[in-house]
């Protein structure tokens, strides 16, 4: 699948648009094909990271490539546990 990343905090300079793995669903997770997303404040905040974060060795390296917190699509697939929605449910969130 396609994603914007980054691997290290940073101004706009640091997103890349590259072709990652496509993530399983675990038990308790759906996966969300996205059709729609947006992009507020805390994006901003998630990817320059805190001071602390680009200061402190170690901290430096984001744990989570792909950003972004508000999202609408269908769900693809889903865990074992999850018992209240299906492939093909429109979800946002």
């Amino acid at each position: 699948m396609k994603a914007i990343v980054r691997t290290k905090y940073g101004p706009l300079d640091v997103l890349q648009f590259a072709e990652v793995a496509t993530p399983t669903p675990s038990d308790n997770e759906v996966l969300i094909k996205v059709c729609a997303v947006s992009v507020n404040p805390l994006d901003l905040f998630l990817m320059k990271g805190a001071p602390w974060n680009r200061a402190i060795p170690g901290l430096s390296t984001p744990k989570q490539e792909i950003l972004g917190c508000d999202i609408a699509g269908r769900v693809e697939a889903t865990g074992r546990n999850v018992k209240h929605l299906q492939p093909g449910d429109e979800v946002f969130g």
